[in-house]
């Protein structure tokens, strides 16, 4: 079936997408195309297509210009680029595009605290800028369900209320974690596949399927009247997927020979020669290790949202006669929702309770669990410290470690394997076996990408400076010229697109938010450092009661010292404390009056550099000085 080539703009505004991202009607029915968890059960508009090989879609014809009038775009207006995070650092990925009075945002995913943030739970993006712009957003697009991408979500959801759209796996994972949230409203979540078109504005949103280590992962294309911005996601190139869906490289071919504005690529491994291997890869190499331990417990660690090495292990499991536990909350509210959406397949009678684990021998038994970066109190961390009500580990047990440390996560995961080797169990991490690959593009895979699109512009995303600078390199070797190339170094940096070129200028409010329990932003830099003194140096307590009307001291001072030294064996170096800080109190009473605030200050000074001078340490000093 051929198809003619679209007509009348319909690139930019295409059947089926209203101007508030909410499909029109199907005229031909009378109702909204396919139900779905969007408003009214619409969902966007779906290209027509035939199957032309393994995920090779056949599309409809376009002319194909080269131009470049296509990339230069027709619109006089300017198109910004505003990254909130994702740059300079791993995770937190989140990218504001606007153009005129229409704004999209790609992503919204949280990072790790680093060791500097002592008690910090999450790190989440700075929306302040998106939220004094709020009238102007239409909408959080997400290329797919890693936390890095949407753990933000249910933060930033509580100060934008806007639709949030992304594919069936990736709204399902979202929907889980908002149910452990209490929002003062029901979230507007609206599920699309690969294909779809959702109109946001002057801006449409084209999703468009990539491989990567969680199903149902796109690139997102916007066609804008400047020109076309196509934001990666992260991907890989697999030529076996597991499901057997390639990434559409066909669509983002004929992106680039259309013409495309501005490339925003991942740049995670742009540092790692050659190509990623295949997913496949880990599946033959758990098939060999379940074989050669048919007489042990399998116990393997991956990351909850990686569906597809999940399957490989249920299927081998299967396989080989063993029943399947899952452990950890997060592993089992993906393994749900991939089940329940069809992107996984469970055997009957395959997956049991935890709680039934002691019913079965070493042999009959696969555990999946969570906890491959060490997490403190995640399941496996758990398990190795014998802190696991249901789950026991012993000798009997192989731990697989079906995943790679996270940059900043080797110590946690190093702690895991040397409890782990002291019980007597062996440890198969990616080190020694093909038990893990990466799901993001290297080198080649990158420069596949740049020469396919043959963008304009260059702006690398996803990563710290080394691999931003990395893939401008690729860029540059593809042919971009240097001056084509932009690499923001710091959030919040604005690249500007018109007909006169483009160009960074004033930047917007960006940075981190610290999560810390229920606190959300409560965090900064202050408390930091004094959390940072209170385990470096500890405590230091300065108690004592003056008498105002005659200016002397009636009670104390009574030093109290948590963190700082062991008091019964450093006695005379606490009753000097005492008489510093006696002396400090009655100096200024008698040179200040009853100045609290002077009084303070003063022991404070002295007791601080005492204690410095005496020890080498310099603790936090809290005076509390009481009026009789």
């Amino acid at each position: 079936m051929k198809h003619a080539p679209e007509r009348d703009g319909a690139r930019n505004k295409r059947k089926g997408a209203s101007e508030n991202g909410l499909p029109e009607k199907n005229p031909r029915r009378g109702r909204a195309t396919r139900g779905g968890p969007g408003a009214n059960g619409a969902q966007p508009e779906r290209r027509e297509r035939r199957a032309s090989g393994i995920g090779s879609p056949v599309f409809p014809r376009r002319e194909n210009r080269r131009d470049g009038k296509a990339a230069a775009g027709q619109g006089n207006g300017t198109l910004r680029i505003i990254p909130l995070g994702g740059l300079g650092e791993i995770g937190k990925n989140m990218t504001a595009v606007e153009y005129g009075d229409d704004v999209v945002v790609i992503d919204c995913g949280l990072a790790f605290p680093d060791e500097d943030m002592p008690g910090v739970d999450l790190v989440i993006p700075d929306v302040s800028y998106l939220v004094k712009n709020q009238a102007r957003v239409r909408g959080i697009l997400l290329t797919h369900g890693h936390e890095d991408h949407i753990g933000a979500i249910p933060y930033v959801l509580q100060q934008l209320r806007v639709p949030v759209f992304g594919t069936r796996l990736t709204v399902g994972i979202v929907k889980n974690k908002l149910e452990e949230f209490s929002l003062p409203y029901q979230p507007d979540l609206r599920a699309v596949e690969a294909g779809d078109t959702v109109k946001c504005g002057a801006i449409t949103a084209e999703f468009i399927h990539v491989n990567h280590s969680i199903a149902d992962s796109c690139c997102i294309a916007l066609h804008t009247p400047a020109g076309v911005v196509l934001h990666t996601g992260d991907f890989k190139l697999d030529v076996s997927p597991i499901d057997g869906k390639m990434i559409d490289l066909v669509r983002i071919g004929q992106l680039g020979a259309e013409g495309v504005l501005l490339l925003l690529c991942e740049s995670t491994n742009a540092e790692r020669p050659g190509f990623t291997p295949s997913e496949r890869t880990v599946g033959l190499s758990l098939d060999r290790l379940f074989m050669e331990h048919r007489d042990k417990r399998l116990i393997i660690a991956t990351f909850s949202s990686n569906v597809h090495r999940v399957q490989q292990i249920i299927n081998a499991s299967a396989k080989y006669g063993r029943k399947v536990a899952v452990a950890g909350r997060s592993m089992v509210n993906v393994i749900g929702a991939a089940v329940d959406l069809g992107y996984m397949t469970v055997p009957d009678g395959v997956l049991i309770d935890p709680a039934d684990v002691k019913r079965y021998k070493p042999e009959q038994l696969t555990i999946v669990t969570t906890g491959s970066q060490g997490e403190p109190m995640s399941a496996l961390y758990r398990m190795a410290f014998s802190e696991h009500n249901q789950i026991k580990l012993t000798p009997s047990a192989l731990v697989i470690l079906s995943a790679s440390a996270i940059p900043g996560n080797e110590k946690l995961v190093g702690k895991i394997i040397n409890a782990l080797v002291r019980a007597g169990i062996n440890v198969v991490n990616d080190a020694v076996a093909d038990v893990h690959v990466s799901g993001h593009a290297c080198r080649e895979e990158l420069k596949l990408m740049i020469g396919l699109v043959k963008p304009k512009y260059f702006m690398p995303v996803h990563g710290e400076e080394r691999h931003l600078y990395a893939n401008k390199g690729l860029a540059e070797f593809m042919g971009i010229p240097a001056s084509n190339v932009f690499v923001a170094t710091e959030l919040g940096q604005v690249l500007e697109i018109d007909r006169k070129g483009a160009r960074f200028v004033s930047p917007v409010p960006a940075g981190k938010v610290l999560v810390d329990g229920s606190g959300v932003g409560d965090v900064g830099s202050v408390v930091l450092r004094d959390r940072k003194l209170l385990a470096e140096d500890g405590l230091i307590t300065v108690v004592a009661t003056v008498d105002p009307a005659i200016r002397e001291i009636v009670s104390g001072p009574e030093i109290v010292s948590r963190g700082f030294v062991y008091v019964r064996d450093s006695e005379e170096m606490m009753d000097q404390a005492k008489k510093v800080a006696y002396d400090a109190i009655n100096r200024s009473l008698d040179g200040n009056g009853c100045d609290w605030a002077a009084m303070k200050t003063a022991v404070k000074e002295k007791l601080s550099k005492f204690l410095y001078e005496a020890t080498g340490r310099s603790p936090m000093i809290l005076p509390i000085v009481l009026s009789l």
